[in-house]
């Protein structure tokens, strides 16, 4: 599978249409332009690969609707600058995790499933990322031994906020994350101190539900 003509005229399109839903940081929107989201998915959804929905990716996972990529990651990218180190809960395909890279930040991204661990360091590869690390473990316990990060993105949706993943945000840092069991708050998190965080919430959304261990 190539990013032909025609897949980057379905690309432009598509991210024309989130543009005009929503003031998205430019890096973002740019990222995305960069970033094959065909390439991400089977090869049987390619056609599908550029409407503003989720798809399937196997273990019983999705790709998040493309909307949901743009604003997770603008959210994000408000607090941060370039070379930030960030982590993410959920690798996926590693879709959002190019996007992450392709904004210039330092990523460390955490899969619970093994299936999709590997997917995404087959799919990062293929496409020439080698500088995001990818780890197969619990996101609920994230990478204390690579911490402080300043920032943290979790992709699917979170019973409660998890305490030791807000103990790994560096002070000054933003963690974004949905809340909920069936429809989610995207909420963020600002630390503001050793001891203090801001919180604010961003719509609603779904996602598939965060869980603990590792399969």
């Amino acid at each position: 599978m190539f990013d032909t003509l025609q897949h980057k005229g379905r690309r432009k399109q598509l991210l024309t249409e989130l543009s005009s839903r929503f003031d998205f940081n430019t890096a973002v929107i740019k990222a995305m332009e960069m970033v094959p989201r065909h390439m991400f998915v089977d090869h049987g959804l390619d056609q599908l690969a550029y409407l503003d929905k989720p798809l399937p990716i196997g273990a019983r996972q999705t790709i998040s609707q493309p909307y949901t990529v743009a604003m997770q990651s603008h959210l994000l990218s408000e607090k941060l600058t370039k070379y930030d180190k960030i982590l993410e809960i959920g690798t996926g395909c590693g879709y959002q995790t190019a996007i992450l890279s392709e904004m210039g930040y330092r990523v460390y991204s955490i899969e619970r499933q093994r299936q999709l661990y590997t997917k995404a360091q087959l799919n990062l590869t293929r496409l020439e990322y080698y500088s995001p690390l990818l780890f197969f473990g619990d996101g609920f316990a994230g990478l204390p031994n690579f911490a402080p990060f300043k920032g943290i993105l979790i992709t699917c949706g979170a019973p409660d906020i998890p305490p030791e993943l807000m103990q790994q945000l560096a002070v000054g840092g933003r963690l974004v994350i949905p809340v909920g069991t069936d429809i989610q708050k995207m909420v963020v998190i600002d630390r503001v101190s050793e001891d203090e965080y801001v919180k604010g919430e961003h719509g609603n959304y779904k996602f598939v539900p965060m869980l603990e261990g590792t399969e």
